[in-house]
């Protein structure tokens, strides 16, 4: 049973021990960006919901992709189970000309203003072209998909928040403007903070909160809150695990849509020099994708230095413990065995961008929306999820992880 509190109760389920967490603990689930291998996130929870469906995060947190995953999962009215079960759903009934317009001369026409304004020096072509595709079709699919209000505003949070079973959704997006990221919280009375590059603001969630944190830098048009334009939340974001811990969180599951990283460099990248392409895979990795490695590792040294004190000095810190799911194949590499699958417009444009003698597919795996892939990550998250069933279970039920990341 989902109490009002979130959290996992005692269950006896598929030979699983039947022990509850402590009452104290407060479950925060935090959902990173990486575009299109947000789907890998929902078949990692699908996994778990099945297993544990009584298990139940107070805590929401959504970067870039994973805003949309964390909206939904706030606002759905139901069980844990149901929200799961229909957010996969609704990845499973997506594709690429949902998301961006593909046709080839939206595409060229774009293409040629940015080249006109690169080699003019900025006298000729639009002057204020916004992002490098047309991302319309995204904001529709999701205002149809997502529970709505007349005024676009995410209906279903605040009933969620005053049954109980929820208590904040932090969407975070990066401020162009001032360079900042910005946690859009809401819940119930919500502890606000203003940190180094991360401050928070308390709101009732729209659509252009989502937009904008979902907005991959250059490829989608910034979006306009308040008085600023905001873009993907993962662009400046060094700790992402932080607007869950300012939330109060004691327990904290990440899940990460990025392989571990292996240290052997490919032979096929070994000689030639870098493509673009590859050169945007490193960048668009090391923004959404690094920076949780290393934050989970810095919160797991703290909790072992917090652990050696002596009790009477730790009245003013609070141990959290974290784990991180991630798949344990690179979702870049799948992403080129399914590039036919991509719009032929695409394709086109998107082959400029690579050397013939090298391959790298981490951005494409960002922008590739096809159902054949994202049905495969979504698969790929519930085996990965499952090949960790008693890390899980022992986690979410008080224990500690002592690994981090795979």
């Amino acid at each position: 049973m989902e109490n009002g509190q979130g959290g996992v109760k005692g269950a006896n389920i598929k030979g699983m021990s039947t022990s509850s967490p402590p009452q104290s603990d407060k479950h925060a689930l935090v959902l990173s960006g990486g575009g299109a291998r947000a789907a890998y996130q929902v078949g990692a929870l699908r996994y778990i919901a099945k297993a544990l469906p009584e298990y139940r995060p107070q805590i929401l947190t959504g970067i870039s992709a994973g805003a949309i995953n964390a909206a939904h999962l706030a606002a759905h009215q139901g069980t844990w189970a149901e929200a799961v079960s229909q957010l996969s759903n609704i990845w499973l009934s997506l594709d690429t000309e949902k998301v961006y317009a593909t046709g080839f001369g939206n595409m060229a026409r774009r293409v040629m203003v940015w080249g006109l304004r690169l080699l003019s020096g900025g006298r000729l072509g639009n002057a204020d072209v916004r992002g490098m595709v047309d991302n319309s079709p995204l904001r529709e699919f999701l205002h149809d998909n997502l529970p709505m209000h007349d005024d676009e505003r995410i209906a279903g949070i605040q009933e969620n928040i005053a049954r109980g079973v929820l208590e904040s959704l932090a969407i975070i997006t990066t401020n162009y403007g001032s360079g900042r990221s910005v946690a859009w919280v809401e819940g119930n009375n919500p502890l606000l903070w203003e940190r180094g590059q991360l401050r928070a603001n308390d709101t009732q969630m729209r659509l252009d909160h989502i937009m904008a944190s979902s907005a991959l830098p250059m490829f989608f048009p910034a979006v306009r809150l308040e008085s600023a334009w905001h873009g993907d939340g993962g662009v400046r974001l060094t700790a992402p695990l932080s607007p869950a811990l300012h939330l109060g969180a004691t327990r904290i599951l990440a899940v990460s849509p990025r392989a571990k990283p292996v240290n052997a460099i490919p032979p096929e990248l070994r000689d030639p020099y870098p493509s673009p392409a590859q050169i945007a895979s490193v960048l668009l990795n090391a923004v959404f994708l690094d920076m949780l490695d290393y934050d989970a590792l810095q919160m797991n040294r703290i909790n072992r230095l917090v652990s050696k004190l002596a009790p009477e000095h730790t009245s003013e810190f609070r141990q959290v413990e974290v784990m991180v799911l991630r798949p344990r194949e690179d979702l870049g590499k799948l992403a080129q065995e399914h590039e036919i699958t991509m719009p032929s417009s695409f394709r086109f444009f998107e082959r400029g961008l690579h050397n013939k003698e090298s391959r790298s597919s981490d951005a494409l795996s960002m922008v590739m929306f096809e159902p054949e892939y994202l049905a495969l990550l979504i698969r790929l998250g519930e085996e990965d999820a499952a090949e960790r069933r008693d890390e899980i279970e022992s986690f979410l039920r008080g224990g500690a992880c002592s690994l981090p990341v795979w």
